[in-house]
């Protein structure tokens, strides 16, 4: 048998399999890989859009639910959802690069809205634990026996904490033995945590009369669902700036002047 006629004997290479020097399937595999990044980047965008109206949604909705100025109790619940709900959520979701209302923005102004947006919910919620303190104390009933009660105090001082050392990331010569790329890395962690206790206080509120007694079947397991909803995302997001900060703080711990991990600049630059 002629070389010619084992040539034409040799079945032709199916579509997309790879033959000697073939490249269909890295192809195959860079397509996907790009479709699949395309498809979570839309996830992203859709659940951070859904974020920014329940965080400003749920607050409306205790607003119509509580009337404020009705009691003095009726501010509580606005207070604590204003601070926990619309402030916190959406001082957080500035850094999300798909869904930051000022993604535009440079990141020292992100930065610096952040900054008022905490500040602002941190006195929401001392202006709501004062209030329902003294408006226990007018009505002869204990303060902080139920785990709602509990909680929220919790995440009051937890919040106020938090507060207290993003004032090191403003000015990290303070912690003189701790990295920036450290710093970032452990005040995102715990504002997460903070975040999270803000949220189980809120769906731990509408277990309470009050709430039960004003909204009941499908309304309030709705209502239930929006700390859900903000706390995937933001916990969504968290892990993607943990990751992030990981690998900076991993870096930052190269000797200088040597490039880290193979980059030509050194991390603390």
């Amino acid at each position: 048998m002629t070389d010619s006629s084992l040539s034409q004997s040799e079945p032709a290479p199916r579509p997309g399999h790879v033959g000697s020097g073939g490249s269909a399937r890295p192809a195959n595999m860079a397509l996907t890989a790009e479709t699949e990044s395309r498809l979570y980047r839309s996830l992203r965008v859709a659940s951070g859009a859904a974020a920014h109206l329940v965080a400003l949604g749920f607050p409306a909705a205790v607003a119509v639910l509580a009337r404020p100025g009705s009691s003095l109790f009726s501010w509580h619940p606005l207070l604590m959802a204003l601070a926990f709900s619309f402030l916190m959520t959406e001082a957080l979701l500035i850094f999300s690069p798909e869904t930051s209302l000022l993604r535009s923005f440079s990141r020292k102004v992100r930065v610096r809205v952040h900054w008022a947006l905490q500040l602002l919910a941190l006195l929401c919620a001392l202006l709501g634990l004062a209030i329902i303190t003294y408006n226990k104390h007018l009505n002869g009933k204990g303060h902080f026996v139920t785990w709602h009660g509990l909680t929220g105090l919790l995440a009051v001082l937890y919040a106020g904490g938090q507060c207290a050392g993003g004032v090191l990331l403003l000015y990290p010569k303070l912690m003189k033995n701790w990295t920036l790329a450290k710093l970032k890395l452990y005040h995102a962690t715990s504002g997460l945590v903070g975040y999270l206790l803000g949220c189980a206080s809120l769906m731990l509120g509408m277990c309470s009369l009050w709430f039960t007694t004003t909204v009941t079947g499908v309304s309030w397991y709705l209502a239930m669902l929006c700390p859900l909803v903000t706390s995937l995302v933001i916990m969504n997001q968290s892990w993607i700036v943990h990751s992030v900060l990981s690998l900076g703080s991993s870096r930052s711990r190269c000797v200088t002047p040597q490039p880290c991990l193979g980059g030509d600049v050194p991390w603390h630059r």
